[in-house]
């Protein structure tokens, strides 16, 4: 049997919840998208669904054989459309994950000349300061700020965007500048994300400082905004100094013992092939996001 029918008909079981509604979907009947199936599970020599009178639930090898397979027969899709159009046009969903400040700040403002260029494609905007699984969220693209720990990402790096220590001017003048990090222990600092020692660099290297404050936040966008309202102290990076964060009332200080950068990579999952949609966006925010940084 054809090893492409047998995918095609594996995928459709997978995302149609079933054999009959596969069948409808491709238009096949239910025979052939069974056999297909079965002719697959038995070349491979494993399971792929659990069956019941009542549901086709993926078994794990199953999970795992969708992820792997269903990009490559996406590229295939591609590749079709693009010999059939004279022009190519990106279409279908992308699901895109980012940081809830730096998305809102940097990647949601160049969403309109993405989605302008190409009216075809659908994006899902995914904004949270938790990690996320990628395979397990079903994202095609992650925007991160942040160091990458996963070996199986794929990840290009765009630009990187450096730490900054701030405060308001009106905050300075009523409780003073510090002149040296160890001076931070007199100062209210606002905690982003439970990270109580600040690093720093000196002339004897590396050290870091612990800081203490009435409020702390797992949010950036609340500490910035503690921070423009003269509560206290804050750290973080660079790029979320901008919309209504770009304010000549917020400065910085201590510039001179801060080094620490951080990447702004745009990351994949662990795939053998990346569908030519999620490539373009890809380059489509590379481009977008080294710009504006």
């Amino acid at each position: 049997m054809d090893r492409f029918q047998e995918l095609t008909a594996f995928v459709a079981v997978v995302e149609a919840g079933g054999f009959s509604a596969a069948a409808r979907r491709i238009g096949e009947s239910q025979s052939v998208i069974s056999k297909s199936v079965s002719a697959l599970e038995k070349r491979l020599g494993v399971q792929l669904f659990r069956r019941s009178t009542r549901s086709v639930k993926l078994t794990d090898h199953g999970r795992k054989y969708y992820e792997r397979t269903k990009p490559l027969l996406e590229e295939i899709e591609q590749a079709d459309g693009e010999l059939m159009s004279s022009t190519f046009e990106l279409s279908g969903l992308v699901r895109i994950a980012a940081s809830s400040t730096f998305g809102r700040l940097h990647v949601l403002p160049v969403i309109p000349q993405l989605l302008s260029q190409h009216p075809k494609l659908k994006l899902d905007l995914v904004l949270s300061d938790g990690v996320q699984d990628l395979l397990a969220e079903s994202i095609d693209l992650a925007i991160r700020v942040s160091p990458v720990y996963s070996p199986d990402a794929v990840v290009r790096r765009v630009t990187n965007t450096s730490l900054v220590c701030v405060g308001s001017r009106s905050y300075f003048q009523q409780h003073g500048t510090p002149r040296i990090p160890e001076e931070l222990t007199k100062h209210n600092c606002l905690i982003f994300n439970g990270n109580e020692n600040w690093s720093f660099t000196g002339p004897g290297g590396k050290f870091s400082v612990r800081v203490s404050g009435n409020l702390s936040s797992n949010t950036v966008e609340t500490i910035l905004s503690a921070v423009k309202d003269g509560v206290g102290i804050g750290m973080f990076y660079g790029a979320s100094l901008a919309g209504g964060f770009r304010s000549p009332d917020i400065v910085t200080v201590l510039d001179e013992f801060i080094t620490e950068t951080r990447d702004v990579s745009l990351i994949w999952p662990h795939r053998k092939f990346i569908s030519a949609r999620v490539r373009q966006v890809t380059d489509f925010f590379a481009a977008a996001l080294a710009e504006r940084m």
